[in-house]
């Protein structure tokens, strides 16, 4: 059979990139007041999560700096619940591969599993935090702030999260998301389980990290303890006003790698339009995606394949890189076991697309429309069949770079037209 031809189209969002990171980190910190809530000499503890997320490297290695500038005794602890295996070695080894190690950040980093008690919530959900981390003078957290992929709320992925399922460990994270899945939902969990761990006093507040639809770091905000929940929210409506989107309804979307570390369901469930429990497209706002066909694993995922039982087909060897453990465990920690239930599966990428075009509706090659990107956090050049070009010239926000054949390799593989799995992305 034969594909269209391709065009690459290029997404014009607004570039708000912070152009020095480490000084915006200064700055904030330094306007703060943490330092003055703690003794000279007192042990920081500083909570990393297991996210992709840009210059994070040098956001972290800039926190440890500004403590120990004031005097302090800073470590770093994988705040991750379930990640990295839900093991110490796995933790650490997450962040390893971020740049955040101990000779790169030049303080200890502390990966355990041990957690403390700190009561329960009055709807009966004992809170934990890392034993490490209470056993601190005072802990402050780094994450990202942006929507999450399984619900919608005024809170949903940040710190508030980190600080309720993140610090958690294992047994938290197990705990909260079956409370969650029994009817309370995954936002009145957070909010509850936050609340009380901020009881324990341990918190000092955190640095909030915003991206733009670039994935450029766009804001960096300091947040004390105090407004945590109501920065929180404001912080997670900026971020939804920046997000990137496909531009349109598609029959086929390709996808060249899911991974968890650009998203926690793999795949952005909010570009994909695709729901955790196999729902499709259950965001009213966002375009329709008839298919999806995933064709690999990003390289910083390490074969952990959450994600992939959304896809409507996958490659062979796909299936063949997982590792099932990771994807497993984190899969039944969250309570989405159909997240990683295994599509359809074919050798090539060739037959994939083959076998999956004519289950969209329409009886002509000729009009069913595809669409490719690399990966949910990518979505500044996509490629779309040239069946969309009059959909693509009336949008004043895309632009055509070129037209390029549907091109495969001598083994059935389609040469893509983005950067190699395992490429850094500019500007991160």
């Amino acid at each position: 059979m034969t594909f269209p031809r391709l065009l690459l189209v290029r997404q014009k969002f607004p570039d708000r990139r912070i152009a020095d990171p480490a000084a915006e980190v200064r700055k904030q910190l330094q306007g703060s007041g943490f330092a003055a809530r703690l003794k000279p000499g007192s042990r920081v503890a500083i909570g990393v999560g297991s996210r992709g997320i840009a210059n994070i490297s040098v956001i972290v290695r800039s926190v440890v700096q500004y403590w120990k500038d004031q005097g302090m005794r800073p470590f770093i602890f994988p705040a991750m619940g379930s990640h990295g295996a839900a093991t110490a070695a796995g933790q650490a080894d997450v962040l390893a591969h971020y740049g955040i190690t101990e000779a790169n950040m030049g303080c200890p980093l502390v990966s355990q599993l041990e957690v403390v008690s700190l009561g329960k919530t009055a709807d009966g959900i004992e809170a934990f935090m890392d034993k490490e981390a209470y056993n601190s003078d005072g802990v402050m957290l780094v994450g990202r702030v942006k929507w999450h992929t399984d619900f919608a709320g005024k809170i949903e992925s940040g710190l508030f999260k980190m600080m309720a399922i993140g610090l958690g460990k294992f047994a938290g994270a197990k705990r909260y998301h079956a409370y969650a899945y029994r009817g309370l939902g995954l936002e009145h969990v957070i909010r509850s389980v936050g609340r009380q761990v901020l009881k324990s006093g341990k918190i000092m507040g955190g640095l909030a990290i915003l991206e733009d639809a670039y994935h450029n770091t766009a804001k960096l905000d300091a947040v004390p303890v105090e407004i945590m929940e109501q920065r929180e929210e404001e912080n997670l409506a900026l971020a939804k006003s920046w997000m990137a989107k496909i531009p349109m309804d598609l029959d086929i979307l390709t996808l060249d790698e899911i991974g968890k570390n650009i998203s926690g369901a793999g795949m952005d469930t909010k570009v994909v339009n695709r729901g955790v429990n196999g729902e499709y497209n259950p965001w009213p706002e966002i375009p329709k995606f008839q298919r999806i066909f995933v064709r690999g694993l990003s390289d910083l995922t390490y074969n952990s394949a959450v994600g992939l039982g959304m896809a409507d087909v996958v490659t062979d060897r796909l299936v063949n890189r997982t590792d099932w453990t990771p994807t497993v465990i984190n899969s039944l920690t969250a309570n989405t076991p159909a997240a990683v239930r295994t599509p359809i599966h074919f050798a090539t990428d060739r037959e994939c697309l083959e076998r999956i075009w004519a289950t969209v509706g329409k009886l002509d090659l000729d009009q069913v429309t595809y669409g490719g990107i690399r990966n949910t956090m990518e979505l500044a050049r996509i490629a779309l069949s040239e069946n969309l070009r009059a959909a693509v010239e009336r949008n004043p926000l895309l632009e055509i770079e070129s037209t390029i054949d549907f091109e495969f390799d001598g083994e059935g593989n389609l040469v893509s037209p983005f950067m190699p799995v395992g490429e850094p992305a500019a500007a991160h």
